[in-house]
């Protein structure tokens, strides 16, 4: 009898099938997921709270035929080490620093970037410092806008003006599972749709010892984001590289305006809406799959 994975042709088989490998970064040994012809267009896919590399799954099934994709797991989400805080600065210039230092040790010289949430200001950093590099861009969710920023984002904010033990513990509901559970479900039309995988093991790896502090000193330094704001849009205004927004619009913290204002900066920036929430890949896959796949085949792969 001839199994089904036989019958499939080696050339297609091969193309999909997702690699889960590490690769030291400095003093961090990165996570990451790998498919693709490693001769293909990179994309770069950088997940945001409360994910991993998890979070693009569906999208490796339906890009990697063309696209060499590369997710790697942030520092202290999905299976990435977690440094000791005394030895590892839990701030977004790090963050950065680390994916640079790992995108360099696979000698990536040319990638577009897919960014999500804590994702988006890590690949800006990258994107403005490199700027050379970056051939695309598509934002799902990943905000560089003031105007973006929702009423969910209140008190953090507070805890911005003012970093007190008081402030702090205000927001200690917020890195827990249920907070997690209703970030996956909130703004979704049909519940039903969502995976409880990916919320589960997000809330399990939030309740690791030491990480709900970690995800507080994010939450604090995601001020430094907002601060970087105008400085990410001049990169865009400069260097105009081609984007897609692929946006769930009823997302209570990052708002439809966010994904609107890049037209100020980017007027040929293409600006796609989903009637879904933050993680919008948890409902509208297939969709958003078939977005990218498209703008990715005009701007990054226009030689066949």
């Amino acid at each position: 009898m001839v199994s089904s994975t036989s019958a499939l042709p080696a050339s297609a088989s091969s193309a999909t099938q997702i690699h889960y490998r590490y690769k030291q970064a400095g003093d961090v040994n990165v996570f990451y997921r790998e498919a693709g012809d490693s001769t293909a267009p990179v994309l770069l896919m950088l997940h945001g709270f409360a994910g991993s590399s998890f979070m693009f799954r569906e999208l490796f099934s339906q890009l990697a035929d063309r696209y060499h994709l590369i997710a790697p797991d942030l520092p202290a989400f999905g299976f990435t080490g977690v440094p000791e805080k005394g030895s590892y600065a839990y701030t977004f210039d790090q963050l950065a620093e680390t994916i640079d230092r790992f995108t360099e040790e696979l000698n990536l010289d040319a990638y577009a970037l897919m960014v999500h949430d804590y994702g988006a200001p890590v690949g800006w950093r990258l994107a403005a410092a490199h700027p050379e590099r970056v051939t695309a861009i598509i934002s799902q969710n990943g905000n560089a806008y003031e105007e973006g920023l929702g009423e969910a984002w209140a008190p953090i904010q507070r805890y911005w003006r003012e970093p007190t033990p008081e402030n702090r513990k205000a927001l200690q509901e917020f890195p827990t599972p249920a907070s997690i559970k209703w970030q996956y479900l909130e703004g979704v039309t049909d519940p039903s749709l969502v995976s409880p995988d990916g919320y589960t093991l997000e809330g399990i790896q939030v309740s690791q010892p030491g990480n709900a502090e970690i995800q507080l000193d994010l939450l604090l330094d995601y001020a430094a984001n907002v601060d970087k704001y105008p400085a990410f849009q001049r990169y865009f205004r400069e260097y105009q590289p081609p984007l897609l927004a692929v946006w769930g619009k009823n997302d209570p913290f990052f708002l439809a305006e966010g994904a609107k204002a890049w037209k100020r900066d980017l007027p040929k920036a293409e600006i796609k809406f989903y009637d879904t929430g933050h993680f919008a890949l948890e409902t509208h896959a297939t969709e958003i799959g078939m977005d990218i796949r498209d703008f990715l085949d005009r701007h990054v792969r226009t030689s066949d």
